[in-house]
């Protein structure tokens, strides 16, 4: 499907965080089964999180660094969990604008209702089959990368 306020091809580029190493790898799988360009970097915590938004420790100074034009964060990591994560995103003016999604096993009404308190964009409970990841992640693309107008990153 063509949307018309998309004119020329982009790269986007998708920061996920996720502490368990057989759902990055499922995640990674999946995205390589949509059609978009994307660029997947993949954080353990919400530390990193914040560490590769600004370009701290091992994201200091390096020239392949992109700006995330989407954050895929789960609630439960070590050090700083998706919600603290997801306050310190919203908190600062020049990160407000880049939209995170909520993606994680949680189905409980009360981490649905902070996440959206908190300021993220979408809430989504991982789904159990390879499949329906699949399918979430191509739905998820389309939507952010395809039909919406996302801010310009220099805002």
């Amino acid at each position: 499907m063509n949307y018309p306020n998309k004119t020329s091809p982009k790269k986007f580029t998708l920061l996920i965080a996720n502490d368990d190493e057989d759902t990055r790898f499922l995640v990674e799988e999946a995205l390589g089964e949509v059609r978009l360009a994307i660029r997947s970097e993949f954080v353990e915590n919400g530390e990193q999180v914040l560490d590769y938004l600004y370009r701290r420790g091992q994201y200091a100074g390096g020239s392949s660094w992109q700006r995330p034009d989407l954050i895929l964060l789960d609630l439960n990591m070590p050090r700083l969990d998706g919600r603290e994560a997801l306050i310190s995103i919203r908190s600062d003016p020049q990160f407000q604008q880049i939209p995170v999604v909520i993606l994680t096993t949680s189905h409980r009404s009360g981490d649905i209702l902070l996440c959206y308190r908190l300021g993220a964009n979408s809430f989504i409970s991982k789904p159990v089959t390879f499949q329906g990841l699949v399918e979430v992640m191509k739905t998820l693309c389309q939507y952010w990368f395809e039909i919406v107008s996302l801010p310009p990153a220099d805002l």
